[in-house]
């Protein structure tokens, strides 16, 4: 006799997105282990005595989103603290700070996160004028307005860039290249870019009691987004420490894959932790680093010069020898590509798979060499994180050498007519970036995450259904896929999530409206109900 499932979704569209997808009305998962698909008269001959059931009422379920590239901890951080991702200029972003200062006398640092001055819309002209086109990072002038005894710091949605003001200068000094926050005139800035960034990101990281604040915050907006699995990058942090004290009380929601900066890499391999060890819920993953910066900071390593950088613009020319450009501003190194060889020599000898960040066209070409040169295809998995301008050779050989792409497709939210793809990179440049139905027709694994900006996979999918350019865009199935089997297998999970199949773990979501129906406004769909392991650990009033 068949034992009875723990739970049962009936009278649902149940989409496994296998190859082909299809389609299902029930799923019965027992011990947080999937066990049948079927038509729901058949599937609630499982239902016993202390079975669950959960009528769908029509709406689809589909594997839980794997979010391929998170900063967990960065995303609790807007929810704690100030969020700056809507504000839409320098004056919103101050009114936002002092609210926070207001809310909280007592609060020592008043930090803000995820401000994006590309999209700016308001004047601002509470603090300063200039170009609406193109607004300014903010300044040490804009942030003394919200406090001159207090320190402030603001944080770009890229983590490139750190806005501080007078008080933060001071705190901090000795701890920042002080070249790097000063104009012409030797003057203090207050913004901090690339190394300089990161060394303050490093010096608010929380500790241990905060951060568990910080992370519980974050895994409940993730599950409330359909989120049941992310590979968090984390250095310098006591996030991993936080991530098992929550797993053994149980309180973590969500499935965490743990992306160590390279700064780690003696210390794991000195305790023996390696790539895949650890529980089902916290894992570790790749070892991570960087070639490059973002495109927002002018800091992407490309082959041409930046089209707003000034003197000639080559943007027009083809691609050619990164020679033909000398002289112009193409961005920089964050890690030079002799010292990223050596780091992807050692961290594959001994045994880890490796991430790297790579967004313009010459960082992606020397962070490919690298790997290339230690890619065993389909055995290490190695990964190039964003890739946003990848050109067609580049997908060629990442293919051949089981590289997979890493991509983002809410970065999308910068590639229409005057965004900031295209006053960074010219027009010809900005319809070459994220391809990725170029991606998946060259062969190259594709795997979809936020960034955080913001996580929200339905986003996403959005983004990528419907791109600006045919080589940009997905069909609603690839672009589920890419948020799930493909963030599955970029994290060696394809054996346990990605696809709704007996055998795999009980992963799923429930949308309120079919992204199939509603492709022209996927990231309107409501999330109804998420599950982890056959737990549900997200519902909505509306399943109530």
């Amino acid at each position: 006799m068949t034992a009875a499932a723990d739970l049962l979704l009936v009278n649902g569209e149940v989409h496994t997105l296998t190859e082909p997808d299809t389609v299902s009305e029930a799923v019965a998962i027992r011990d947080g282990e999937i066990v049948r698909l079927g038509d729901t008269f058949e599937i609630e001959f499982l239902a016993g005595v202390e079975t669950d059931v959960i009528d769908c009422e029509g709406r689809v379920v589909l594997p839980g989103f794997i979010d391929a590239h998170t900063h967990m901890e960065q995303l609790g951080q807007h929810l704690v603290h100030a969020d700056l991702s809507a504000a839409d200029s320098a004056a919103d972003c101050i009114r936002r700070l002092r609210e926070l200062a207001a809310d909280d006398p007592d609060r020592e640092w008043l930090l803000g996160f995820g401000y994006d001055e590309s999209e700016w819309t308001g004047t601002g002209t509470e603090t300063r004028t200039g170009p609406k086109t193109d607004p300014a990072p903010l300044t040490r002038a804009d942030l003394d307005r919200v406090s001159e005894d207090r320190p402030v710091v603001a944080m770009r949605v890229d983590l490139h860039t750190a806005s501080l003001n007078t008080v933060a200068l001071e705190r901090l000094a000795g701890e920042l290249p002080d070249a790097d926050l000063r104009d012409e005139n030797g003057e203090p800035t207050g913004i901090a870019v690339e190394d300089a960034a990161e060394a303050v990101r490093k010096r608010l990281t929380a500790d241990r009691e905060e951060m568990r604040e910080v992370l519980e915050a974050a895994t409940r907006d993730a599950v409330e987004r359909g989120v049941t699995g992310v590979h968090d990058k984390i250095r310098g942090s006591v996030a991993p420490r936080v991530y098992r004290d929550m797993a053994a009380d149980g309180d973590l929601p969500l499935r965490v894959r743990i992306d160590y900066w390279s700064d780690h890499l003696e210390a794991l391999t000195e305790v023996g932790l390696g790539t895949n060890d650890g529980t089902s819920r916290v894992r570790t993953g790749a070892i991570k680093s960087f070639s490059d910066g973002s495109f927002g900071s002018r800091t992407a390593k490309l082959r041409e010069p930046y089209a707003d950088a000034g003197g000639d613009n080559n943007d027009d020319r083809a691609d050619g020898d990164p020679d033909e450009s000398e002289g112009g501003e193409r961005g920089q190194w964050v890690v030079a590509p002799d010292d990223l060889a050596a780091l992807v020599e050692q961290a594959d000898a001994e045994g880890f798979q490796l991430c790297v960040h790579a967004i313009g066209d010459e960082a992606i070409e020397e962070t490919l060499s690298a790997l290339e040169a230690t890619a065993d295809p389909g055995g290490s998995r190695h990964r190039i994180e964003h890739a946003e301008l990848a050109t067609d050779d580049h997908l060629e050989r990442m293919a051949a050498a089981g590289i997979a792409a890493s991509m983002q497709p809410n970065f999308h939210r910068w590639a229409g007519d005057g965004g900031l793809y295209e006053r960074r990179l010219g027009e010809r440049r900005r319809d070459r970036t994220n391809r990725f139905r170029r991606v998946l027709e060259a062969g190259v694994p594709l795997a979809f995450g936020s960034d955080c900006m913001p996580l929200d996979p339905l986003l996403g999918v959005h983004h990528a259904v419907n791109a600006p350019t045919d080589a940009q865009r997905l069909s609603v199935t690839e672009a589920l896929r890419a948020y799930t089997a493909g963030a599955a297998y970029a994290g060696f999970d394809e054996d346990r999530f990605g696809t709704i199949e007996p055998g795999k773990r009980g992963d799923l979501v429930v949308l309120e409206e079919s992204p199939w129906d509603r492709a022209d406004r996927i990231d309107e769909i409501e999330v109804a109900l998420t599950i982890v392991d056959g737990e549900v650990v997200f519902e909505a009033e509306s399943m109530a």
